[in-house]
């Protein structure tokens, strides 16, 4: 979508969408190949993104952010996506952990971690799943213990982006267990807190510079000034970083599924059979069009959920329906990007098998497709 055409945005989200767009294809495409064949942590574009000030785009200026919208967010993260997922799933894990902080802490809190989070200097992770407790919150087995004027920790989380490098991290704990979801409270801990260990980095299929680890927590003593709002709070303060989270995970797909698209539609004009380019093959023509549809419906979604967000009303719904429909949406694109290219597609030369791996964990991650599905139905229900 050129930067004119896209709706409910100002003319300063666009800039600020060009600029980091100029940035993603000078300094994060040319090694996102690498990053993938090498797994190696994104984090080498930290300091960068700080730079940028893409490691403080949804934070306000108050806290060190860059007060931007939504909407440039979304943009934003866009372009990330589209020149390398592993950074952009880096990027978004730790805008769960601020987000956390902003909406759920106090100012002491936010004080204490988000300028230097904003400016790159520190490192976030968001710690809500565990090894058998994902998209039902009543599972949750980590338990915070009162202990005179502090909370101990003692649990594990399982698929924690972010964690071997973090600075902080936010882990999400049940402090009363007979009240279900409404016991879950969530604390800040430094990552060098004792008795806080992470696992080695799990091989993954796709975004494998976007290391996830298995955290462990051996009665880590946590005070309790670091508790992120009230006892009983953590719960709902993770919802509302989700609603924020699907949004961005919808802007990945969006990304992903654009830098598809942009390798179909050159490689059908460069490539020939019979002498003439595979573009003018009616039934890719009509492949590529389907591609571009699924595209701009997918980032009109996504859209609406931002423009939702930056007007504080609630968007719970439509961040669903956008997460939803993008990582269903991605998945089929870049399928169809692949088949496009053909043999070709299949080798890691041209980078397209790279774009179908790092495609699949959308429809999986920050609630599953099937998880967006129950919060439509539950919402469209009453």
């Amino acid at each position: 979508m050129p930067p004119g055409a896209t709706p409910f945005a100002t003319e300063d989200d666009h800039a600020m969408a060009r600029h980091i767009a100029r940035f993603a294809g000078d300094v994060l495409a040319p090694e996102a190949a690498r990053i993938d064949r090498d797994a190696a942590f994104a984090g080498c574009h930290w300091p960068a993104l700080g730079a940028i000030g893409l490691a403080g785009l949804n934070l306000p200026e108050a806290w060190g952010g860059a007060g931007a919208s939504p909407l440039a967010l979304y943009l934003a993260v866009e372009e990330v996506a589209a020149a390398c997922a592993s950074t952009c799933s880096m990027l978004t894990a730790h805008y769960l952990a601020t987000d956390a902080i902003l909406l759920g802490g106090d100012d002491a809190q936010r004080a204490r971690w988000l300028p230097g989070a904003a400016a790159g200097t520190l490192l976030g992770a968001f710690a809500l799943t565990e090894p058998q407790a994902g998209s039902n919150p009543a599972d949750m087995t980590t338990r915070a213990r009162r202990h005179g004027g502090d909370y101990v920790l003692t649990g594990t989380k399982h698929f924690i982006s972010n964690a071997g490098a973090a600075n902080f991290i936010i882990v999400f704990a049940v402090t009363d267990p007979a009240a279900g979801a409404r016991g879950i409270s969530a604390f800040v801990v430094p990552r060098e807190a004792p008795g806080v260990r992470c696992g080695p980095a799990e091989p993954t299929m796709g975004i494998r510079g976007g290391h996830i680890f298995e955290v462990s927590l051996d009665a880590v003593v946590v005070p309790e000034r670091d508790r992120l709002g009230p006892e009983g709070k953590g719960f709902a303060t993770a919802m509302k970083v989700l609603d924020n989270g699907r949004v961005e995970v919808c802007a990945a797909a969006t990304g992903i599924a654009r830098a598809g698209l942009g390798a179909a539609r050159d490689w059908m004009k460069a490539r020939e059979i019979g002498g003439r380019p595979i573009a003018h093959f009616q039934g890719l023509q009509w492949m590529l069009a389907d591609m571009a549809t699924a595209l701009e419906a997918a980032r009109l979604l996504g859209l609406n959920a931002a423009r939702l967000r930056a007007a504080g009303a609630r968007f719970t719904r439509e961040a669903a329906h956008a997460k939803l429909f993008a990582a269903e949406a991605v998945g089929r694109i870049v399928d169809a990007a692949q088949q496009i290219h053909g043999g070709y597609g299949y080798t890691a030369a041209l980078g397209v098998e790279r774009l179908v791996r790092d495609a699949r964990i959308l429809r999986i991650y920050e609630g599953s497709s099937e998880i967006q599905r129950t919060i439509i139905a539950r919402d469209l229900l009453g």
